[in-house]
């Protein structure tokens, strides 16, 4: 088996790194464990005659990086991936009197077809400016002249629930596939789930049974490459990924984000702080309660409102992670963006291997020798799905983490391997919490629920009302000048896929 990434960008695209060229995509595809690639932005000239100087033709209608311009790799056991032709292209058009915006994810077999689809989108608006092209053209139109210009392509609509960019985004999409696609659905096989749902909520749609679910990074940055990604069988060739996207012989399954970490899984508003169950957004009209604006509609809301199952029909794998450096960050007790945190990474890429296999398959023993047992006690809760989970909105991301707060910090002297580097995680900061409070006015509180997701189980389907734990009741009941509410990720909301319409 081998784990593609094929929805990413080049630094020709608006708000990316860059450091997005042809040699940082094959060091980070190393890194992280990525056999194949995907190029991004196949529309813009500059990009394709920079991957023609630097690529060479491999075996099999694919790409690799030439030797002598690789950059040295630190991972242990780490091998240069393969890359093949992809970009993704905005469409924004008026069809049923609704604006629609749609992305749209193509695959082809080579730069040449490339440079042909280039060609002729470029007849119809500009596609210089940027890596993603804005194309005033309607989805049915573009898949036309994708499939004209080549029919061997791969035509997947892109994170299909993004609320203002997809197919079925509640701002601006369809309600149905056939909607948008017309006489043509038969030639769209595949959707991508995006960063705010996973295959569990996607399986609850009826509709969605005869197309493959797939998922990629939509990386902006090398080092967000495989943050999601597609786990395929056999050996890389353009031949075997059609016919793995389009039929799921040899599409093993998918590599996830936790839905919640997405940017738009719940509802919200963000410039107002305010992140809203779809109960509560149903309970306030779909309008903020704090500017009375309409609120952004999420991911999960939207898959309620077309699902017509209460229970999944799976019948692909799938695993959920956290990106390597955020448990790392965890547990040191810093952010993502530290120099703390690039040097313990690149020491585990040294002594373990590729940042894949780390969460995904190497022993327990060998990342508690290489790390310590707050490191390997973390991944072995992510391997086992029991993680506390804050949900995204409005284009804010979530947050996952697999220790309660203070938790991992409390144990500070077991990171064997951040000691050896001199990176000792900081020590958790002491407050005062509603209850010590409560303690010091002589009231004793009751248990709060502190319980971990786990996510291997299958999520309640039932409707339940907000309520509020015996702390929140006496915050908001106190008649204290002063008060202090401390928020942590283990106070946990049960997971309600299910439109209550429909129990």
């Amino acid at each position: 088996m081998y784990l593609a990434d094929l929805h990413i960008h080049s630094r020709f695209s608006r708000a990316t790194s860059r450091d997005l060229d042809p040699q940082h995509l094959d060091l980070w595809g190393r890194r992280k464990g990525l056999q194949l690639i995907g190029t991004g932005d196949l529309t813009h000239a500059a990009w394709r005659e920079e991957l023609r100087s630097m690529l060479e033709p491999a075996e099999n209608g694919l790409y690799t990086l030439k030797k002598e311009l690789r950059l040295p790799c630190e991972t242990k056991d780490n091998q240069s991936p393969l890359f093949v032709a992809t970009g993704e292209i905005s469409t924004i058009y008026k069809k049923n009197g609704k604006t629609r915006k749609v992305h749209h994810v193509i695959i082809l077999p080579g730069l040449d077809e490339a440079d042909q689809l280039a060609h002729k989108l470029e007849a119809i608006g500009n596609i210089h400016s940027d890596g993603r092209p804005i194309l005033g053209l309607d989805s049915h139109d573009l898949l036309e002249i994708v499939l004209e210009t080549c029919p061997e392509a791969i035509y997947i609509p892109a994170h299909i629930w993004t609320p203002h960019f997809s197919l079925f985004g509640a701002f601006s999409g369809f309600d149905t596939v056939e909607e948008c696609y017309g006489d043509l659905s038969p030639f769209v096989h595949a959707m991508e789930t995006g960063l705010s749902s996973d295959p569990l909520m996607n399986r609850c749609l009826s509709m969605l049974d005869g197309y493959q679910l797939v998922s990629s990074s939509d990386a902006h940055s090398p080092a967000k490459l495989g943050r999601e990604a597609t786990i395929l069988e056999g050996e890389p060739s353009y031949l075997q990924l059609k016919t793995a996207i389009e039929t799921g012989e040899g599409l093993h399954g998918t590599i996830e984000f936790f839905p919640e970490e997405g940017k738009y899984h719940l509802d919200g508003h963000r410039n107002c702080h305010c992140r809203l169950e779809p109960e509560e957004t149903a309970a306030l009209g779909g309008r903020c309660p704090v500017c009375g604006k309409r609120i952004t509609v999420g991911v999960l809301s939207r898959v309620r409102q077309l699902a017509d199952r209460r229970e999944p029909v799976m019948n692909k794998p799938f695993e959920s992670l956290i990106p390597l450096g955020e448990i790392l960050a965890e547990c040191m007790g810093v952010t993502t963006v530290s120099k703390k945190v690039d040097s313990a990474y690149l020491e585990l890429l040294r002594r373990i291997g590729p940042e894949m296999y780390i969460l995904r398959e190497a022993p327990l023993e060998e990342i508690e020798t290489a790390a310590g047992p707050v490191v390997s006690e973390a991944i072995r809760r992510l391997r086992a799905g029991q993680v506390h989970a804050v949900g995204g909105y409005d284009g804010e991301y979530g947050m996952i983490r697999v220790y309660a707060e203070g938790e991992a910090q409390a144990a500070g002297g077991q990171l064997s391997l951040l000691d050896a580097l001199g990176l000792k995680p900081a020590k958790a900061e002491k407050r005062m919490t509603v209850a010590e409070l409560l303690a010091l006015q002589g009231e004793q509180p009751k248990e709060a629920q502190t319980a971990p997701v786990q996510r291997e189980e299958m999520p309640e389907l039932k409707q339940t009302a907000p309520q509020l734990n015996p702390e929140q009741l006496a915050a908001v009941q106190s008649d204290a000048r002063t008060i202090a509410v401390i928020a942590g990720p283990a106070r946990e909301k049960p997971k309600r896929w299910w439109h209550a319409s429909n129990i």
